[in-house]
């Protein structure tokens, strides 16, 4: 069934105090266009450029998840990116007339709430899907983060917390269902932190904005009663502080069972809007936190690139093994016969490496004379086979590589190790190891029967068509 886009009705604004700075802010959320996606502007900042909120704006990932654009920054947006992304909104525009969202209850149900009020809007443009086909994993053994993305028909998450820490200990939490689950189960989860870095984030000038109102802390350490009394004093607070029976500071009381993990699943989701489309799959997470996210996100986001890619240009459904077919090929490259050198591409991961296939045969042009009676395929031409491709991988980098063209600027380390005859097939990898706007550097091999017959490095520059 073909599901349309949405928007918000009508303009609608929250205030509060910011996390960090501790200072008053507003955000405004706007109706949008179909297919303007999420975006963030700083109203505070002039003629403030609107900050996609995608992965490649994505510039801190430590604590928050931080956009910026053009030395413009605006930090913890991910309950933000949660409400939208959990109200299957897909066009909004996000005002804030500072560096940071308010923190409200630290959760992400204030702006749920709002955004349900004002009301939302079905677009005349269809939802553009990202279904994963097969396995995703990312995993960071020294941390014991492991992620794992699988098929599934809707957004589902599992998620497991274990900060071998009795004050928390080992927690658990499915979501099932997007639409179903994420307003009343998650979206009120609110943010939670150690006392020790608690501490230590105040230290550093952060969290001025922090409260036992907006976040759970958990005490991780004995405290005494005058400890208790001068963090009261340390973080103005106009009333001494307890030491709840449940472990959390000030006693209280949590909103779930397992609130912790929950919350941790709502950053999830927020991080998952980066990809700037709704996704279809089941992530299982265990352990993570946002730089973990970022890193997965953009893993998950080379496959919609792919999947762009043979949208714009595969026209043809294409035999299991190929990702573009020649009738592709001729749409991103200029070169024709005789001197189109790549006959299909059976992978390519944007941005990094590119698989593609020459098929050598007896009715090239160049045998009838190099050389009569032992032809072999010209060393210039299998170089020349390895640059093809390595544009294919190239010109994806831009939003029209139709109208670009890559010129050779030096062609470097090249070694012939053995001859190519009729009826062999070039295997040709090319892996992006620089990339600049204007110029790349790429390392390419080319194989037959998996050993290898050429390797170059190539510098090319990237002008105009």
């Amino acid at each position: 069934m073909l599901i349309n886009q949405r928007t918000i009705k009508k303009p609608v604004s929250l205030s509060g105090v910011g996390l960090h700075t501790g200072n008053k802010t507003t955000i405004t959320f706007k109706p949008a266009e179909p297919n303007t996606g999420i975006r963030f502007v700083r109203t505070d900042v002039d003629q403030c450029p609107e900050i996609p909120a995608d992965i490649e704006h994505v510039v801190d990932n430590f604590r928050d998840t931080t956009l910026g654009i053009d030395n413009i920054h605006i930090r913890q947006v991910e309950h933000v990116l949660a409400a939208v992304y959990g109200l299957e909104i897909d066009n909004i525009v996000v005002e804030v007339d500072s560096n940071e969202p308010p923190v409200i209850d630290g959760s992400a149900k204030p702006f749920v709430d709002v955004l349900q009020k004002t009301g939302f809007v079905e677009q005349d443009s269809p939802k553009d899907y990202l279904e994963i086909k097969e396995t995703i994993t990312y995993s960071d053994v020294e941390k014991g983060i492991d992620m794992v993305v699988f098929p599934s028909d809707e957004l589902r998450i599992t998620f497991m917390v274990d900060y071998k820490n009795p004050a928390l200990g080992t927690q658990y939490t499915s979501m099932y269902s997007l639409s179903d689950e994420f307003v009343k189960e998650f979206s009120p989860a609110r943010t939670f932190c150690f006392l020790h870095e608690v501490e230590e984030l105040h230290e550093q000038g952060l969290i001025q904005g922090g409260s036992l109102d907006n976040g759970i802390v958990i005490v991780d350490r004995q405290l005494s009663e005058a400890e208790l009394k001068n963090l009261a004093k340390r973080f103005g607070f106009r009333e001494d502080i307890i030491l709840g029976t449940n472990g959390i500071l000030g006693g209280r009381k949590l909103r779930f069972y397992n609130e912790p993990v929950r919350h941790k699943t709502l950053d999830l989701i927020g991080d998952l809007a980066l990809l700037g489309v709704p996704l279809k799959a089941h992530v299982m997470a265990a352990r993570s936190g946002h730089a973990a996210h970022v890193e997965l996100v953009k893993k998950i986001r080379k496959v919609y690139k792919k999947k762009k890619l043979t949208s714009k240009y595969q026209a043809r459904p294409t035999p299991k093994g190929v990702f573009l077919d020649i009738q592709a090929i001729e749409k991103i490259l200029p070169h024709r016969y005789p001197f189109l050198m790549v006959d299909k591409i059976i992978d390519l991961i944007p941005k990094e490496k590119v698989l593609g296939v020459k098929n050598v045969t007896y009715n090239e042009p160049f045998f009838r004379g190099h050389f009569p009676g032992h032809p072999i395929m010209p060393g210039v031409l299998i170089v020349e086979s390895m640059a093809q491709t390595g544009a294919v991988l190239l010109l994806d980098s831009f939003e029209n590589p139709e109208a670009k063209l890559a010129y050779f600027m030096a062609i470097n380390d090249v070694r012939f190790r053995k001859p190519v005859y009729p009826g062999d097939q070039l295997q040709i990898e090319v892996e992006l190891v620089r990339f600049r706007p204007t110029s790349c550097k790429m390392i390419g091999r080319a194989f037959v029967s998996e050993e290898l017959v050429c390797e170059a490095t190539f510098m090319a520059a990237i002008v105009d068509r």
